[in-house]
């Protein structure tokens, strides 16, 4: 009764009608009789729905106009991320589904709130989330929100492939590859032209060479980064590197090395001065040859060609090893940004076998081609020598592999960043393309090549790996 009078009062105070004293008793009357006491029931009851259709209208509105800001994906790239309910304040969210995900290469789990996958198509992804809030008719027609999804497309796909010119006189394979045995161990060899110079349809630079001599024991193996702004830097890497193995088919025989034999066997036993100045200088006299007659080799193919030395630029690093009965000698030498890493037995050491040719905008870098490194102060430095019980890797390779997995030279003597690099080729990367480094497994130089199609922004150039097992 008192709140049918309250509510009749409220009422008539709005219409600005007062109740007077004096009619008090008739007010009495007029708010007991039941008709007007029903009368406000129904008022209140649909006051009530109209109240509760309006909270639902309004918290609908809310999550329809809510931002729902999801990560942006990318073609043929896995993709992972959360739609929170919790973060979002949808704890009253009763229903909730994602359509729209056909042949996105997507899909949602609602029970982990998950939307993952590995997107197919790039572009706008207008995702339709069909939902019911708590206190909407189970038979009511969904809630229907727009989540946006950016998939950007694969960035490998907006790069061109086109053919070289097989006609070029200097024209070579746009791939190469190679495995076999290298000394009692395993070799395997990718090189690749990068995406810059298939993009335009330009030549592969990069070049590799090896040989095994099994009559003496020894086997040799080279690798050419030919110079970017060079036009024949292809021809000069590909001469640079055979011509290494020339050298040593000319000139690697037992009785050359019958006394180095002897003074490393000394070596072995104890480290002298004198035994390790012999090394270095049978080291530098006989590598020293084999680095002179390739530039030789280069400067012939350019008179031949009519051209600049300068247009021949390449790189030059090599590696000669022999297994002995106390270990492995590992002689090398090096000119250019491409380093060499001896990595121990155990992985837990690396031993960087040249130093690299660096400078501002690549001002520091040298070449084969040029005359005067072999008259330079710093010529004796350029060569290596190791003797080693026993290895896991030998690894050379030219900046294209460098650059994106090492970045800086300081990061190719940290034994860290070279199990990294490992566990890279062994299959920890995003592609999770695995190289596996079985004597028995002849798909290794395929492996490696798929490997080297790594994506990382602004290294897209020749890539070459040698790898010795």
């Amino acid at each position: 009764m008192d709140d049918t009078k309250r509510y009749i009062q409220s009422f008539l105070s709005q219409k600005k009608i007062d109740i007077s004293s004096r009619k008090a008793a008739l007010f009495e009357e007029f708010a007991s009789n039941e008709i007007n006491i029903n009368a406000v029931k129904i008022i209140q009851e649909h006051q009530k729905i109209i109240m509760q259709n309006w909270i639902l209208k309004n918290r609908i509105d809310d999550i329809l106009t809510q931002a729902v800001l999801i990560p942006n994906g990318t073609v043929n790239k896995k993709y992972q991320a959360k739609i929170d309910f919790a973060a979002l304040g949808w704890n009253d969210i009763v229903f909730f589904e994602i359509k729209g995900l056909e042949n996105s290469g997507l899909i949602f789990d609602l029970n982990d709130e998950i939307l993952y996958g590995v997107p197919e198509i790039s572009g706008d992804l207008k995702l339709k989330a069909l939902f019911r809030i708590e206190g909407e008719p189970e038979d009511s027609v969904l809630n229907e929100k727009i989540i946006t999804l950016i998939v950007n497309p694969d960035p490998k796909s907006l790069w061109k492939n086109l053919e070289s010119d097989k006609n070029d006189p200097f024209w070579k394979s746009d791939i190469a590859t190679v495995s076999d045995k290298f000394l009692d161990k395993n070799i395997v060899i990718a090189s690749k032209r990068g995406r810059s110079h298939a993009n335009a349809g330009s030549f592969r630079e990069d070049d590799f060479a090896f040989k095994n001599f099994k009559e003496i024991g020894w086997s040799v193996a080279a690798v050419s980064d030919g110079a970017g702004s060079a036009s024949l830097s292809r021809q000069g890497s590909k001469l640079a590197c055979n011509s290494v193995i020339e050298y040593f088919e000319e000139n690697l025989n037992a009785e050359a090395f019958k006394e180095f034999d002897a003074v490393l066997a000394e070596h072995h036993k104890k480290v002298t001065d004198e035994t390790s100045k012999k090394i270095s200088h049978f080291v530098y006299h006989n590598l020293s040859k084999a680095a002179y007659f390739a530039h030789q080799k280069i400067e012939e193919a350019a008179l031949k060609s009519e051209a600049e030395l300068k247009n021949f630029h390449a790189t030059l690093i090599f590696a000669l090893v022999k297994k002995y009965d106390f270990g492995y000698a590992v002689l090398t030498f090096g000119i250019g940004d491409c380093p060499i890493g001896l990595l121990n037995k155990e992985l837990t050491e690396i031993k960087l076998m040249n130093w690299l040719d660096v400078g501002d905008f690549g001002g520091g870098t040298r070449f084969i081609t040029m005359p005067e490194i072999f008259q330079n102060d710093k010529f004796s430095s350029r060569f290596g020598f190791k003797l080693i019980d026993d290895f896991s890797y030998l690894m050379l390779m030219t900046d294209g592999i460098y650059d994106p997995k090492f970045v800086v030279e300081a990061s190719l003597e940290k034994i860290e960043k070279w199990n990294e690099f490992l566990n890279d080729l062994q299959g920890n990367n995003e592609d999770g393309i695995k190289v596996e480094f079985n004597k028995d497994n002849t798909e290794i130089a395929a492996q490696l090549s798929e490997w080297m199609d790594f994506w990382s922004p602004g290294n897209h150039d020749d890539r070459t790996l040698a790898i010795i097992y």
